[in-house]
């Protein structure tokens, strides 16, 4: 039996979306060209465009296609940064952000000068709103994740927006996590859609909804101060420069459609099977603890700490037993270093090595469910046997 339990990783393709980058890939035109086919494919993409503005709750303008979300993000805060206003020079910057964040701040800090100030997460991972918000004075750009990837917690959106306004900071939040999962809206988390501050950002990525990979956006508010990336072109508002990919676009539209038509009956069903996975999982192997908050993080995400067993080992023993799942963001798999984000919320550097991210999806069955938990119980006995703690409370 073949298990699938990463979907946080990456979401099996819808059929649809494959349906629709085959029929639109076999068409010819460049988007940017001024006669018939170019045009024809202008139509397509701009089609796309306003379907993905309208699962996003913006304006179509406001939506730029990228290769995925790390290029999104990248978008986002370096470009937030080259558009400062003068005499800010600081990134408030959350502790457990995805890598793409955390390692583009630290480019902006190494390479451009950028003072990063860090905002402490609790021990359920989650941002504060009032430590951000204390963070955020004179800053020249904030960012934080709608959803965090790995934990699952679920931070409050709208708060961390208003303070971003009332501060007069430009906001970038990371929704790749989140969007098809929770209730994404840019419109009404920006606390004022004509100011330049608050909510200016947004990122997801196609195939974590079951799009294709190296497809994503970033929705940038019309008023953004935004500088981009690449230059050679002026697509997009000036903000993304090349020739875009329409089959992409298209079968990312397709795919946030349908995950945004079956999200609410979706995050019902996959929270069920996902208490489901925790409670037999709690039940059966000593010393496992959930990490995360136990009720706002997203539908089907169980992060658990199974102590005195290393997770790459526990990750080794599980895909041989025909079941896929995660230590943590899919971006530094198979890197042996602990979880940043574990660290983060006070566990120790051993505890940090000792988790594994199950995340559930559209695929998911009850069958699933019970095979992880037929299994697991045997199988972290032997990982912690092979660290030598069979007690399962050594480190």
């Amino acid at each position: 039996m073949q298990v699938y339990l990463d979907h946080a990783a990456t979401a099996p393709l819808r059929p649809e979306a494959r349906e629709a980058w085959l029929d639109v890939s076999g068409e010819v035109g460049n988007a940017s060209s001024i006669h018939g086919y170019g045009q024809a494919a202008r139509r397509l993409l701009e089609e796309a465009r306003e379907r993905l503005a309208v699962t996003l709750d913006c304006d179509p303008i406001e939506v730029v296609f990228t290769s995925g979300g790390t290029e999104a993000v990248n978008l986002a805060v370096k470009g937030l940064w080259w558009s400062r206003a003068e005499g800010t020079d600081a990134v408030v910057l959350p502790d457990g952000e995805h890598h793409a964040t955390l390692d583009a701040a630290e480019w902006l800090q190494h390479s451009e000068g950028a003072v990063v100030r860090t905002v402490p997460v609790t021990a359920h991972g989650a941002i504060d709103p009032a430590l951000f918000a204390a963070r955020l004075p004179g800053a020249a750009l904030a960012t934080a994740l709608v959803a965090n990837n790995e934990v699952g917690t679920v931070n409050d959106a709208i708060a961390l927006s208003a303070a971003a306004q009332t501060s007069d900071v430009a906001l970038h939040l990371d929704a790749v996590a989140a969007f098809g999962h929770l209730p994404v809206s840019f419109r009404l988390w920006r606390a004022d859609a004509s100011a330049h501050s608050g909510l200016t950002a947004l990122s997801v990525s196609a195939h974590k909804v079951g799009g294709p990979v190296g497809v994503g956006a970033l929705v940038v508010s019309r008023h953004a101060r935004l500088a981009p990336l690449l230059h050679g072109g002026g697509q997009q508002r000036g903000l993304r420069a090349g020739t875009q990919d329409v089959a992409g676009a298209t079968a990312f539209a397709v795919a946030a459609e349908l995950a945004e038509a079956e999200r609410a009956a979706e995050a019902r069903r996959l929270a069920v099977l996902r208490d489901e996975l925790v409670r037999g999982i709690l039940s059966s192997v000593p010393s496992s603890h959930l990490l995360g908050d136990p009720s706002e993080r997203l539908p089907g995400n169980a992060h658990l700490l199974f102590r005195g067993a290393s997770g790459e080992t526990l990750l080794f023993l599980l895909d041989q037993a025909g079941i896929a799942v995660s230590t943590g963001s899919a971006c530094q798999a198979g890197v042996p270093e602990p979880s940043h984000v574990v660290l983060a919320m006070g566990r120790t550097d051993a505890e940090a090595r000792q988790v594994l991210r199950f995340s559930l999806g559209r695929t998911s069955t009850p069958e699933d469910v019970a095979a992880v938990v037929a299994v697991l119980p045997a199988l972290v006995e032997r990982a912690r046997a092979a660290s030598g703690s069979r007690s399962g409370t050594g480190s």
